[in-house]
């Protein structure tokens, strides 16, 4: 069911997306508590605004209310996905080489199943991150279909 709206929601976003130059990053649909909330997450390159997630959070009101894929009743909200973005596509990571990155991984790779650290870089499909251990920096490579979750870090 979750998926189902998940998909139908990309595809009434597409014409809403391109003619704007905005990226869909993600969409999710969960329960909390007991109210269902659909959440999309729309970017462009130097960050999206305000007023550009009401537009568009308008323009899928209307459509999603004329097709009515979700019979229950929901909130949905449009937003950025804020410094901490996920990384989905390999187009994702192919972009934000030389970033802090986190990544869960589905099982461990040389005893763990999190990384945190710098992508060096993302070649046929393996990701290759720098991260410290207490002083000592070290590379870990990670197949990309090992790779559970994958978000920008904030560093501190």
């Amino acid at each position: 069911m979750s998926s189902q709206v998940i998909k139908t929601t990309e595809e009434l976003l597409r014409p809403i997306l391109e003619p704007k130059d905005l990226e869909l990053v993600d969409v999710e649909y969960v329960k909390e508590g007991k109210n269902w909330f659909l959440r999309v997450y729309i970017d462009k390159p130097g960050g999206v605004d305000i007023t550009e997630c009401g537009v568009v959070s308008e323009e899928l009101s209307e459509k999603l209310d004329s097709t009515d894929p979700i019979k229950e009743a929901y909130f949905l909200e449009v937003s950025s996905p804020g410094v901490e973005r996920p990384l989905k596509t390999q187009e994702d990571f192919m972009n934000n080489i030389d970033k802090n990155i986190f990544v869960k991984l589905y099982e461990p790779i040389e005893g763990e199943k999190e990384y945190e650290g710098i992508l060096k870089s993302f070649d046929n499909d393996l990701l290759t991150i720098e991260y410290k251990v207490k002083t000592r920096k070290k590379q870990v490579e990670l197949p990309y279909d090992k790779i559970a979750k994958a978000r920008l870090a904030v560093m501190f």
